[in-house]
């Protein structure tokens, strides 16, 4: 008969295994709350003897029966650890599988939080480059638009402009300076620099605005400092002229530089000129050159025509008739007055050219009816020589007049000539010296003899021998050959 402690183990153990002959801790039917603090009830005296299998079944009870709720791996573990303390072999097996099943469970813990981790990293960060994309998209959206905003503005503002320039030209529209300025004044007022420009243009030339030079610079300066290359020139020529701004040439030169350096002809060919004159920069004949042939060869007749000259003079070149009258050529076809003259001047002297005097003729008759000077006298010099027209001392006399009339030195003097000796005109001697005079007053040696020679005979002046020796003396330092042998005579 078994003792009460026994009895009550093997009731127990019999309860645990529900009267089955397997292995305790081979159950894996779960035990009710009742159940298992009967089966607790039942190994109590075990317990309370310490004995190591029934606390190994104890920790059985808790790990594989589910014993203990929440808290029983731990518990189970606690007698198991009883167990295996006593040397319990089970419940060292236990133990072990305990400590492997807590490490795989913190393995696929930490597994988990690493993949959690990683998964909250993944959202975060496509979260992130989603509002990155979409912060981008919205920027680029926006930078599209004021592009677009800009453009269309810009279209706007040069449609303005060009509606400006044809109202001024009276292109396909009324010609309306009042109109023209309307809308000239809204495409500068949006920025546009060639409504800027051409707002310096009206002020300058008092076209449906009050004439001023100082708004015509202020304009000017504005789209000059867009990089517009026509109102940088423009500015240049403010400062040449001194107008709305204080003349400077150094200022001159920074305009005409940008203006040059941008590919603009006009400030490739006013950048030259400062080269060639020596203001605002060191004078270099190379420099001049340079910047002429630049302009030239985009068509820039005035350039052509001082590329010409400098071939015709061997400065900054080596000096070649053929290649001036080239250039030359280039810039009278275009109408360059100036160029005209000097293509003239180059078949009179046969330079360059086979001699002509009819061409010649042709040439200064193109430039004279333009105005310039130099080929009007020209001209009224081929009429009174009869050299390729028909001579004529009235058209010499009208062609001397309109040049005088300018300020040409050679054609005053020429003009005199012919009122002292009546050819063209009727004889009058006190115009004679009016004309010589003021030809003697510009430097003219011809005109300073004429004049001195006026003095000494007393025709057209009171007679004074000592205004005559002024005159020859003035005339004489020049070279005049013919006031040297004047001065003899004294």
């Amino acid at each position: 008969m078994l003792n009460d402690g026994q009895g009550m183990k093997n009731c127990g153990l019999a309860l645990l295994l529900g009267l089955v002959s397997l292995p305790v801790f081979a159950q894996t039917e779960a035990l009710t709350e009742e159940t298992c603090k009967e089966a607790l009830f039942f190994y109590q005296k075990g317990i309370d003897q310490g004995d190591a299998k029934v606390q190994y079944l104890v920790g059985q009870l808790y790990e594989q029966r589910g014993c203990g709720g929440k808290d029983r791996l731990a518990q189970a573990k606690a007698w198991y650890e009883k167990s295996a303390a006593q040397g319990y072999e089970e419940a060292k097996n236990a133990l072990a599988r305990l400590k492997k099943a807590e490490e795989e469970q913190a393995a696929q813990k930490a597994e988990k939080e690493r993949r959690e981790k990683a998964e909250a990293a993944a959202q975060a960060e496509a979260k992130a480059e989603a509002e990155r994309k979409a912060a981008e998209a919205k920027k680029l959206a926006e930078q599209k638009k004021r592009e677009a905003d800009r453009i269309a503005a810009a279209e706007e503002a040069k449609a303005q402009y060009e509606r400006c320039h044809n109202y001024f030209d009276g292109k396909g529209v009324p010609q309306s300076d009042a109109e023209a300025i309307k809308w000239c004044r809204k495409s500068a007022e949006q920025g546009y620099a060639g409504g800027q420009n051409g707002m310096g243009w009206a002020y300058r030339n008092g076209r449906g605005v009050a004439q001023s030079d100082v708004e015509a610079v202020n304009w000017f300066r504005k789209a000059a400092a867009q990089g517009y290359a026509k109102g940088q020139v423009n500015l240049a020529e403010m400062y040449f002229n001194g107008r709305g701004v204080a003349q400077s040439d150094m200022e001159v030169v920074k305009w005409y530089r940008k203006a040059a350096e941008q590919g603009n002809a006009n400030g490739q060919f006013g950048l030259g000129w400062m080269y060639e004159t020596g203001r605002g920069v060191a004078q270099s004949d190379t420099e001049a050159v340079n910047w002429y042939r630049k302009a030239a060869e985009q068509g820039n007749a005035g350039a052509q025509n001082n590329l010409g000259r400098a071939y015709w003079n061997g400065r900054g070149v080596a000096q070649s008739d053929t290649e001036a009258v080239n250039w030359y050529r280039k810039a009278a076809e275009q109408g360059n007055a100036d160029a005209q003259n000097n293509l003239s001047w180059a078949y009179w002297n046969g330079r360059g050219v086979a001699q002509s005097d009819t061409e010649a003729v042709n040439w200064y008759r193109k430039a004279a009816e333009q105005g310039n000077a130099d080929a009007q006298n020209n001209l009224g010099w081929m009429y009174e020589t009869g050299r390729a027209v028909a001579q004529s001392d009235t058209e010499a006399v009208n062609w001397y007049r309109k040049a005088a009339e300018q300020g040409n030195a050679g054609a005053q003097n020429n003009l005199g000539l012919c009122y002292e000796y009546g050819r063209g005109v009727t004889q009058n001697y006190d115009e004679a010296v009016h004309w010589y005079r003021k030809a003697a007053e510009q430097g003219s040696a011809a005109g300073q003899f004429n004049l001195g020679d006026m003095y000494e005979r007393g025709e057209g002046v009171t007679q004074s021998n000592s205004e005559a020796l002024k005159w020859y003396r003035l005339a004489a330092e020049q070279g005049n050959k013919r006031a040297k042998n004047a001065l003899k005579r004294f």
